[in-house]
């Protein structure tokens, strides 16, 4: 229970932060790891997909991680968030930096 209200805590932060430090409509860079041995890096894209962003990745030192970073246009920082939630949804084992 107490990790949900964590959760909700971090994002409302990142909201603040958010409205406090960027004019809105703003480009906005995710950043992500996932592991390499899953299809985990092709679900992001669909996530991402049809909204003009621009996706990244690189493999780590030992392979065993993807890193994808993913530079996209956001309209407000709700739409931010939305997508953060997305992804910890969907993607299984992601790390969201």
């Amino acid at each position: 229970m107490s990790g949900a209200k964590d959760q909700e805590e971090f994002y409302n932060k990142l909201r603040a932060q958010l409205e406090d430090t960027s004019l809105w409509p703003s480009e906005y860079l995710y950043k992500f790891i996932v592991p390499a041995k899953s299809n985990q890096v092709k679900i992001i894209d669909e996530i991402f997909d049809n909204m003009g962003a621009v996706i990244t990745t690189r493999k780590s030192k030992k392979g065993t991680y993807i890193s994808t970073s993913v530079n996209v246009r956001m309209k407000n920082p709700d739409a931010v968030i939305e997508k953060y939630k997305e992804v910890a949804e969907k993607v299984e084992g992601v790390i969201s930096l």
